[in-house]
């Protein structure tokens, strides 16, 4: 209510059947002198109108507060140029996050003003780190001799890397609603970080996208969590909960979408389609750790657009005319291996 005041924040005049309180109010409002700024309709004066800017130096108006406008769709290279070779289904091995990491640079080559890769000190532990053969951390202070052996530290370099997660979120979004594309990767159980940003965050995509017609898309806000719950080779206490995707299924299904890919293949599929889109939340789970592969980039892009699919070569459902006795359902890469694996002893400890 009053600047400099304790109580500039609170309701300090809120029972109006008080004696005196209403007085108390008209006299803080005519501190105003709304008769300088309203006729005698109420009406603003002329001489103030005029001074509103017009056009697009409006707030509402200036392309860089509708940063939609000012978007350019990224140039995406082929994602299928960096398909790990599945012959058989789970005899080739990979990590997910490296060969995603590939994909990323030449995305970064391709848009080198347009596009950015946030994440806390973990870009390399996220198998992330072929970005720093294009481009390094973004760096404005000091150089120390030691940053010589690894810092990867450039002025220019457009990995914007910090242990603040809510400062890389805030960054990210601000690149996001000035028209421009990024990617934030960290780990599962860190991203409870930014929950309440990414509350935030939906609810506004949710009133531009459905409510406001006149604010262009913006791209969406990728995350992609890589070191995930299921598989902790330390930490394990403090780096298992999987909480956050609790957070987002919580959110308008409008704008928001969870990506579980069990492989490298399907990885590269999803995050093409999630790179090319707007005005979602979209949120990819996959594992840095070296996990089987299963799905050629052909079947990996057809069981990513379906988004289900049944995998024969796992089944011995081959009766069209019959019903399951039993379905094994999964989604993402630990819980598709443990899901092969429970099938594999049930074939071997039942009879057909």
């Amino acid at each position: 209510m009053r600047r400099g005041s304790l109580r500039s924040h609170q309701v300090p005049i809120s029972d109006m059947t008080r004696p005196g309180h209403l007085q108390i109010l008209e006299d803080w409002l005519c501190s105003y002198r709304p008769e300088e700024l309203f006729d005698s309709n109420g009406t603003l004066r002329p001489e103030l109108k005029a001074l509103a800017p017009i056009g697009e130096r409006r707030m509402s108006a200036n392309l860089y507060t509708n940063g939609g406008r000012l978007r350019k769709p990224l140039r995406m290279p082929d994602f299928r140029q960096h398909a790990v070779d599945v012959q058989k289904p789970g005899q080739a091995q990979a990590e997910n996050t490296r060969v995603l990491g590939k994909f990323l640079c030449d995305i970064m080559a391709n848009n080198m003003t347009s596009f950015r890769l946030f994440g806390p000190d973990e870009t390399a532990s996220n198998r992330l780190q072929d970005m720093y053969s294009l481009t390094k951390k973004e760096w404005m202070g000091d150089y120390l001799p030691v940053d010589a052996d690894g810092g990867e530290l450039s002025c220019e370099g457009r990995v914007m890397e910090m242990l603040s997660e809510h400062t890389l979120q805030g960054w990210l979004e601000g690149y996001l609603l000035t028209g421009r594309h990024g990617l934030f990767n960290t780990y599962e159980a860190f991203a409870h970080i930014v929950d309440s940003m990414v509350n935030q965050h939906a609810k506004w995509l949710d009133i531009s996208k459905n409510h406001v017609s006149w604010r262009a898309p913006i791209s969406s806000l990728n995350i992609l969590l890589s070191s995930v719950v299921w598989r902790q080779d330390h930490n394990g206490f403090s780096h298992q909960d999987p909480g956050f995707i609790d957070v987002v299924t919580n959110k308008s299904p409008d704008v928001t979408r969870i990506y579980l890919p069990p492989d490298a293949n399907c990885l590269l599929s999803v995050s093409d389609h999630c790179l090319r889109s707007t005005d979602y939340i979209n949120v990819i789970v996959s594992d840095k750790q070296m996990h089987r592969q299963y799905l050629t980039i052909e079947e990996a892009t057809n069981h990513c657009a379906k988004g289900i699919g049944i995998w024969p070569w796992a089944s011995n459902d081959n009766r069209a005319d019959d019903e399951p006795d039993v379905i094994m359902a999964c989604c993402g890469d630990v819980p598709t291996l443990e899901a092969l694996a429970a099938t594999a002893i049930l074939r071997e400890h039942l009879p057909d």
